[in-house]
């Protein structure tokens, strides 16, 4: 797919990321929370949610649960801003390789909880993030694009060298766990490490401390069959270019000034990401508007099996076509009203098989005038909107989930 710097892995970017050290707390099928967060309602950004019941385990199955060692309150970045993003890293504990078919996100402040990443860092990566987590005092480590560790992030220069990392699932309000009826999973050796970000929003309350966080996470394993494919994800993004409305005006309606705002709060790597994210998608300059879309080309044969669509709080909807215009042409992801506290991974009615000469289209429409209906966002100055990590910022990511055909069952990036 693309490199660490890329658009495409920046929905792990930070501006400020440290990293916990989870423990382990029980392992069978009576432990640990509940279920991911259930919708609050529209934009409404976490309004009071309780956990949903736990799916029970399948056969062949078993839950392995973890969590924060001690509770941590997150605080705004140096740069400015109101997000935080921390990187967790937690140790299994597995002795023998197990294929991880359900993850569930479970964050106790789910006020301030944006949405969570979980990675899954080979044994030969294990090494490199402990030893970037060793080097800063303290716990953890400032992470962009990802992981933030070179060599155990999601893209590898040299994966004969450095084993790199999978992004194995993605948590936003509303999501639930979501399990497949197929032989499939994301393969995990003995030795690995999972690492788990945190976007924490604090928007709510100004950019001040809105109280502690020990979030858990649940992972659901088995021990697979001869047969069991292995699964990998192909993230999917689109510019997001915005301007402010007929009736809005002031400095940050103007691009550069915006893009310089976000410079400012998260660093030049996603600060960069606006201009970037045209050039990979064939666009020679901006073009202003709610609906914006990219072309990527499949790079390997795979099996596509689901799709999550992911935007922030002025979504409005997101589409990811295969072959759009040709007589194959099909959509593999629609969400017609995105509800920001209602993100969840999408299983296609029958898997699709994908490969060279095909093409995911995604598409995504925004709209600025949800900015004055939002109290989060009715705060702020309004602005010319691009890609940033911020909470008052866009993205526009169809995360899919795929099974390589490639021997060594990674995704071959384009």
């Amino acid at each position: 797919m693309r490199k660490p710097d890329s658009p495409l892995w920046r929905l792990g970017a930070a501006a400020t990321a440290l990293a916990t050290v989870f423990a382990v707390v029980a392992c069978g099928s009576n432990a640990g929370n509940g279920a991911a967060p259930t919708s609050a309602g529209s934009h409404n950004a976490h309004a009071g949610q309780s956990p949903a019941a736990p799916q029970p385990l399948r056969a062949g199955e078993r839950f392995l649960d973890l969590k924060m060692a001690e509770a941590y309150t997150p605080a705004p970045p140096e740069g400015g801003g109101t997000d935080e993003y921390r990187c967790q890293v937690i140790d299994p504990g597995l002795t023998k390789a197990a294929f991880l078919t359900g993850t569930q996100v479970m964050p106790e402040n789910a006020t301030i909880a944006h949405h969570a990443i979980v990675y899954a860092v080979p044994p030969g990566g294990a090494a490199l993030v402990r030893a970037q987590d060793a080097k800063i005092p303290g716990l953890g480590w400032q992470c962009f694009g990802g992981t933030g560790v070179v060599g155990a992030d999601v893209e590898s220069e040299d994966e004969s060298t450095y084993p790199g990392a999978t992004w194995v699932d993605t948590w936003a309000p509303g999501a639930t766990e979501t399990l497949f009826t197929q032989d499939v999973g994301f393969k995990l050796e003995p030795g690995s490490l999972i690492i788990l970000q945190m976007h924490y929003n604090l928007l709510t309350t100004d950019g001040k401390p809105a109280g502690s966080d020990r979030s858990a996470v649940r992972l659901r394993l088995t021990d697979g069959t001869p047969q069991t494919r292995e699964l990998d994800t192909f993230p999917l993004d689109a510019p997001t270019e915005l301007p402010c409305t007929a009736d809005e005006s002031g400095p940050l309606c103007d691009r550069a000034a915006s893009i310089a705002d976000v410079t400012k709060r998260f660093g030049p790597e996603v600060g960069g990401t606006a201009d970037e994210q045209l050039e990979e998608c064939g666009q020679s300059a901006p073009k202003p508007g709610n609906t914006q879309t990219c072309d990527h080309e499949v790079p390997a044969p795979m099996t596509l099996f689901a799709g999550f669509g992911h935007m922030h709080l002025l979504g409005r909807a997101i589409k990811v076509e295969l072959n759009p215009g040709k007589p194959n042409a099909e959509v593999v992801l629609d969400v017609p009203q995105f509800d920001f506290d209602n993100q969840r991974l999408v299983k296609l009615p029958s898997p699709v098989e994908i490969g060279p000469g095909d093409t995911l289209r995604v598409t995504c429409t925004h709209d600025a005038g949800l900015r004055k209906q939002l109290p989060q966002l009715s705060k702020l100055p309004p602005r010319y909107v691009v890609w940033g990590d911020g909470t008052s910022d866009e993205m526009c990511a169809g995360i899919m989930t795929v099974s390589p055909a490639s021997p060594d069952g990674r995704v071959e990036h384009a």
